[in-house]
């Protein structure tokens, strides 16, 4: 029997710094990824790609300037694929804010990274994902 595969959504942030994009990565224990979470039922996966930054980071005003292009990983973990799409965020600081569900932070650290350093941080799946966003953008 086949079970459909549970969805999140995520956006590939990226900032201009001294003339050069970097990557917004966020950790988890010893796990970088981009900012992701589950798609609700009858959410759509972008919208929920969007609320998952502002409820990860508290950025707004995403600019998707590449469009609403978007990479899936293969089914990992518990039968889950991750859907990204890639976004600019000129402006706004990011912070990690106390969720009500853990009583802390999701995130214990976020890092704006070039890609040559992301790429030394990430697992496979999340090192695909950070190649196909070098490549649009």
């Amino acid at each position: 029997m086949n079970i459909k595969p549970t969805l999140s959504a995520g956006v590939v942030i990226v900032r201009h710094f001294d003339d050069q994009y970097r990557y917004l990565l966020l950790r988890i224990r010893d796990y970088w990824d981009f900012s992701k979470g589950m798609v609700e039922p009858g959410e759509d996966p972008l919208a929920a790609a969007i609320r998952e930054v502002e409820e990860e980071t508290t950025l707004i005003q995403l600019d998707f300037r590449w469009g609403h292009a978007f990479t899936e990983t293969e089914p990992y973990g518990k039968n889950k694929i991750a859907r990204y799409y890639v976004a600019e965020s000129a402006e706004g600081e990011v912070f990690l804010p106390v969720t009500e569900e853990l009583g802390k932070p999701e995130h214990e650290e976020f890092r704006w990274m070039e890609y040559d350093a992301a790429f030394g941080l990430l697992v496979p799946r999340v090192l695909a994902v950070l190649d196909w966003a070098g490549k649009i953008i």
